[in-house]
């Protein structure tokens, strides 16, 4: 079976790292698209956070971003101020952003992309920071 995979992601995050070995611990290799290299446009940005079911605040990065000095903490700014300052400045995106067949999610913790991926995963699997989140059946540990 073959699966159409993307992963929105930053080589530099352990979050985004550990959601694509999950991907590729389920057999799965993804198209990986490192998005500040490459930054999605403004209608596939609009897409992605429309087809999340989120508000683009939701999407917005913190931590080691311009987020304070652009004042994007003010929660009166409309939305389209918030993917205006993402455009301007893809390290607002937060990561890792992963579409599948079975949706569209923002995959922090990373094993949220368990529920994304349509093939089980084929074994264990523990993140960088040792936590197990599958076990040796490739079963999802609770």
């Amino acid at each position: 079976m073959t699966v159409d995979i993307v992963i929105y992601h930053n080589p530099e995050c352990g979050t985004s790292r550990n959601t694509l070995a999950m991907i590729r611990n389920a057999g799965i290799e993804p198209h990986v698209v490192e998005y500040l290299k490459t930054p999605p446009s403004r209608a596939l940005l609009e897409s992605l956070i429309a087809r999340a079911g989120i508000p683009p605040r939701d999407l917005l990065r913190e931590k080691n971003t311009p987020y304070a000095e652009l004042g994007l903490a003010d929660e009166t700014l409309p939305a389209s101020a918030l993917v205006d300052a993402m455009m301007a400045h893809p390290i607002l995106i937060n990561r890792p952003i992963v579409v599948s067949p079975l949706g569209v999610r923002l995959c922090r913790p990373s094993e949220a992309v368990l529920d994304l991926l349509p093939q089980a995963q084929q074994g264990a699997f523990t993140k960088e920071d040792g936590e197990r989140v599958v076990d040796a059946d490739g079963q999802r540990i609770a």
